[in-house]
Order: structure tokens, then sequence, then C-alpha cells
């Protein structure tokens, strides 16, 4: 998710913890900064494009060692302000300050490594965008009047903020398996036989989902709105262009994308380069994660380190298309 709402998912909580056993802004404060710490690892360079994506969201979003920082920040808390007879409630609110940051990320599509360094397995779930402020707004509101309110219902507020954010996070998920319903009985009327199926929210909301079904040759991209008249979707074919795949799957730069995006890819060649590309985050033609991994002989000597070559959709259409679909209207996917 985003900084700002891990920032307030994270204070939230922190307060929601500590009560009145400390000044609400200590408590908010210190929640801000352990929600926000996992995400400082986009500083670190791993020397090129592709490990710098795949290895987003590994140390440290790590629940084991989010749990070995949890006593050294609480010990800091506690004793930079005068408290250490409430260390070990320091401790509880701080470790879940820490944890509900990449248990939060597993409900995006990207993928988080939960278990590391047991296993690198990508959780990624895909209810929720990296932003939604139906998420985002009752954290900061019940932040806000914890603060500014006294006695016990500030902290009822915020105990409400937190209560509706989880709830919209089932409500996100119960939206997610209509669609796949949908989508799977799209696939099969319409005689495509696709083996594995991306159901992912839409930018901004849970009621337009972008829907990606792939064969071992194309990969369709749809769309369902749970406002639409009928449930019956609307697929684009696209080449995954099997034959480089074929060719060049097994190299490092790609076989990584290939298992961290759990399939979900391609690969294209232009100008004489290479290229995969990560089908989950971004919507035809543009995607986020597009990278080039080289010419032929580069990638097969493994001599290219792979550049991001980021396609960004043209807002001014976007974003109107996003809105009218998202009400159910049904409109063919923008250029």
């Amino acid at each position: 998710m985003d900084s700002l709402t891990q920032i307030a998912l994270g204070a939230a909580v922190g307060v929601a913890v500590m009560g009145r056993r400390t000044a609400v802004w200590k408590a908010a404060l210190w929640g801000a900064v352990a929600g926000t710490l996992p995400d400082l690892d986009t500083f670190v360079d791993h020397g090129d494009a592709i490990l710098n994506m795949t290895r987003h969201r590994a140390e440290s979003h790590s629940l084991f060692y989010l749990t070995l920082a949890a006593p050294v920040l609480a010990w800091l808390a506690s004793r930079l302000h005068g408290e250490p007879a409430s260390f070990r409630r320091w401790w509880l609110a701080l470790w879940l300050a820490l944890v509900t940051h990449p248990l939060l990320d597993v409900m995006t599509v990207y993928g988080t490594q939960l278990l590391f360094p047991f296993s690198d397995y990508p959780f990624g779930v895909g209810s929720i965008f990296i932003i939604d402020p139906l998420y985002t707004v009752p954290l900061i509101a019940g932040v806000v009047l914890a603060w500014r309110l006294k006695h016990l219902r500030g902290l009822r507020w915020n105990a409400a903020g937190l209560v509706l954010s989880t709830l919209y996070l089932g409500w996100s998920y119960g939206a997610q398996q209509r669609a796949a319903q949908v989508a799977r009985a799209s696939l099969e009327a319409q005689g495509i036989a696709a083996s594995r199926l991306l159901v992912t929210a839409a930018p901004f909301n849970t009621l337009l989902w972008r829907l990606v079904a792939t064969t071992p040759t194309q990969y369709f991209e749809g769309h369902y709105s749970l406002l639409d008249d009928s449930p019956r979707v609307a697929w684009t074919a696209h080449e995954r262009k099997a034959a480089l795949i074929t060719q060049y799957g097994q190299a490092p730069s790609v076989a990584r994308i290939a298992a961290f995006s759990h399939g979900f890819y391609r690969m294209s060649d232009a100008g004489g380069r290479l290229y995969v590309t990560d089908l989950r985050m971004g919507q035809e033609p543009a995607y986020t994660f597009n990278f080039d991994v080289g010419t032929p002989a580069e990638l097969a000597a493994g001599s290219h380190a792979p550049t991001l070559d980021s396609r960004r959709p043209d807002l001014s259409t976007a974003l109107p298309w996003l809105w009218q679909r998202m009400w159910g209207k049904a409109l063919p996917p923008p250029a």
C-alpha cells in the first residue's frame, strides 16, 4: 500500500494498543514510524531493475525479522519517553504496527515475501489497489479524533476507524470472489481454455475489477464491474510471444519475473532488444513493470543489467474511462 496508508495504519494500531498509557501523539508517532519502516527497503539498490522489484518486500517485510526488530524499537520508545514500566505494552504496540504493514501489503497484487528467509514465495491477494481512499480515510479520521478528543471518546473513534477499514478489506475480498466467479463463467462460455486467472482491483476502488487470463501462447484482458448489467466479460486477446518464452525463459532475469508474477508475464521484442513484462500491474498497453533485458546475445550471456521501461497511461483518457466503467457503463478499453 502507499506510504500514507501505512503511516495511518501504524499510527492507528499504536494508539489502539497504547490507549491512555501514554500520550496519544506519542503512540501515533511511534506507530507511524513502525508502519513506514519496512518500505525503507526501496532505497536499497540490488544491482538491476528486476532484482530491485523482486527483492522489494523481502527481508524488510518478513514477519520473522520484524518480530526481532519489535523489542529493539520498543526499548527505544520506552526509554526516550521515560516509560520503562510500559516496555511490554510498547513492544506489543510496535510489533503489531510493524507486522500489519506486510499483512496489509499482502492484500495487494504486488507480492510480499512474508516468510523470508524460510521461503521467498511472494504472497499477493490482489483484492485492493495500492491506493484506496475508502480504506485510508477511516484510519486517518480515527487517529485525528483520538488526538483531538478527550478521554475514551477519541479512542473509540480510533477503534471505529480500524474496524471500518478492516471490514472494507473483507468486502474487497468478497467482491473479488464475485468477479472471479463471473470471469470463470465467461471464459467457459466463450471457449477460452485459460490455465491461470488473475482478478485484481482496478485503481482506487473495489467496484471495477481487472481480469487477466493466460494460455501458453496468449493472454486475455477484460474488466468487470459489480454494477454491470450483464455478467459477460468482453475479453481482448494478446500474444505472449511463446516462441521467445521458449527460447529465453530459462534466463535468470526472465525466470525471476515468471516466478514473481506467478506466470502472468509476456515477452516481446522491438528494435533488436528483448523485453519481459509483468502483466499484473497496469493495463494494456501500459504496464508499470516492463523490463529491457538486452539484445538476444546479451540476455544469453547475462551481460546486460535489466532496466525498467515503465509505461504510463494517458490520465486524461484513463481516469474518465475508469470513472464511467466503474459505475457499470459498457465501454471499450481506452487506447
